[in-house]
């Protein structure tokens, strides 16, 4: 076997990444996107060679003036052993994201495209965090009337999000605030996600507390958007406040807010083992549009 060749591209050379055959089953080609319009940069797009020829490749994306990557979500291979050595060899240690159809796992070779990848990452040292649902709500599926249960009221202070945060994580389903909370603690946690919010370009007074008709704290909504779309980028109900059905209610206020702002589509995610979000989208007319595996 030659000798493998493992580096970054370099400016003009996106011919190179895109030359490696794609079925398109899996990862973001499932959206229709492409390299060139995923707007990754060179430095951050790796290749592996044998004879010149792309075996492997992986891209790393971030925000536009972001100086580091926040996540890979390209990556895919005709050579499995230069797959693993490119995670290897890439400086890069952030999540992976592994974008899926709705019931990937029913199709036979959609399945065998998605567990070589997990396959891959996991043998160049990543496991599988969660698995979780997106979902895409458009006009037609009907707007939610809002419940009434409950007032929604801004609050410009991050401190008092910050510390609202840790306390919903108590207890939380999510996965992503747990392990951070075991690597780092809960306020590191809670610090995360507030950091993430705050990085959406949506308004920062968008976002929603939420009160009971006797004045008690009960949660968090925070309709937002990222580069591409209108998002729920948060539902966290207090756990003095869980049992109620309220993650409902905040859903459906942040459908409302984002609709009035003029919003036709709005994209939501949850994960898979948090059962009673995931029936709450479904209640709320959020059908699955695809699927995801995130590795860490």
């Amino acid at each position: 076997m030659t000798d493998l060749v493992i580096r970054p591209l370099v400016a003009g050379e996106e011919h190179l990444f895109d030359s490696l055959p794609d079925p398109g089953l899996v990862g973001r080609a499932i959206f229709g996107e492409t390299y060139a319009e995923g707007h990754y940069r060179p430095e951050w797009s790796w290749v592996a060679l044998r004879d010149g020829v792309v075996v492997a490749r992986a891209a790393w994306w971030a925000g536009p003036d972001d100086p580091a990557p926040l996540a890979l979500n390209w990556f895919d291979f005709t050579d499995a052993e230069a797959a693993v050595e490119l995670l290897r060899t890439a400086p890069f240690r952030t999540e992976y994201s592994i974008a899926l159809p709705a019931g990937w796992r029913e199709d036979e070779t959609v399945r065998a495209q998605a567990q070589a990848r997990i396959d891959a990452a996991v043998a160049a040292g990543m496991r599988v965090l969660v698995h979780r649902y997106r979902y895409r709500w458009t006009p037609d599926q009907g707007l939610p009337e809002r419940p009434g249960r409950l007032e929604f009221r801004p609050e410009p202070d991050d401190t008092v999000i910050l510390d609202l945060l840790r306390r919903i994580g108590e207890g939380s389903l999510d996965a992503h605030f747990r392990h951070a909370a075991d690597r780092h603690g809960p306020e590191a946690a809670a610090q995360e996600d507030l950091d993430l919010l705050r990085w959406l370009p949506g308004p920062r007074d968008w976002w929603r507390l939420a009160f009971a008709p006797d004045g008690e704290l009960v949660g968090l909504t925070v309709p937002s958007r990222n580069l591409a779309d209108p998002i729920v980028a948060f539902i966290g109900v207090l756990p003095a406040q869980r049992g109620h059905g309220y993650a409902y209610d905040l859903l459906v206020e942040a459908t409302h807010m984002l609709v009035a702002e003029g919003a036709d589509r709005i994209v939501a995610a949850t994960d898979q083992p948090n059962k009673p979000m995931a029936a709450t989208f479904a209640r709320a007319g959020y059908p699955v549009e695809s699927e995801r595996v995130d590795l860490v």
